[in-house]
């Protein structure tokens, strides 16, 4: 009997099936998204470099990419990457697409460290974040940026029935991928406990109620 399939490849399947249909999907929030852009753009310089978490099919690292001095854009799905790498318009120096995640890149024999570490809608969406996040302090440089925004899906309208039930039913059916519940400040405590400290958090949504916090924080100690 074969092994059963990783927790990494099970949520890397479901990405990749549905990679073609997240690419052709408008934001839902274009002006929330572009504020955010304007102030991550206003934390960085052209001699950062920088890491991409979560990078789906590539529009946020063409945006950011040519005010830095290098990007790594990252995601768990092969399916992601390829559309990304695909892109015309994605030919920018200093810019890279790569299949991988935190954990591999802390993992890595010869790990390299960024100036700034962005990750939009993703922390949600990992299944061991005291983990995560521990990966991404130790990819940072002393008093490097970590850059997220994340669904907090407890904060939103019937979000505990939404989490404790529907995400899970939904996951049984193949309709979604993993994601966890939790709130802002559940959020920031497990931030500061991974050795960052928060410089601010901001609230970009243009549309209705924002459960999801853009978070600035910086890390604390370590080499």
């Amino acid at each position: 009997m074969p092994p059963s399939p990783s927790p990494d490849a099970l949520d890397a399947t479901f990405w990749d099936k549905t990679s073609q249909k997240y690419a052709q999907s408008p934001i839902a929030d274009q002006a929330g998204y572009e504020r955010t852009l304007k102030k991550t753009l206003s934390l960085l310089t052209p001699a950062f470099s920088v890491l991409e978490l979560g990078c789906g099919t590539g529009g946020t690292a063409i945006s950011l990419a040519p005010s830095v001095k290098r990007f790594l854009a990252t995601d768990l799905s092969g399916g992601m990457i390829d559309i990304a790498k695909g892109k015309t318009d994605a030919a920018i120096p200093g810019l890279e697409f790569r299949v991988g995640t935190a954990e591999a890149l802390a993992a890595a024999k010869e790990k390299e460290q960024f100036t700034a570490v962005v990750a939009y809608n993703y922390l949600h969406l990992v299944r061991d974040m005291p983990t995560t996040l521990k990966s991404i302090h130790s990819l940072l440089a002393p008093g490097g940026l970590f850059i997220s925004k994340t669904v907090c899906i407890r904060e939103m309208t019937f979000g505990g029935v939404l989490g404790s039930v529907g995400i899970p039913v939904m996951r049984m059916v193949g309709l979604a991928p993993f994601c966890a519940s939790f709130g802002v400040e559940d959020l920031k405590s497990r931030i500061q406990e991974a050795g960052f400290e928060i410089v601010e958090v901001e609230y970009h949504g243009t549309k209705g109620r924002d459960a999801r916090p853009f978070v600035v924080a910086r890390k604390v100690g370590g080499a």
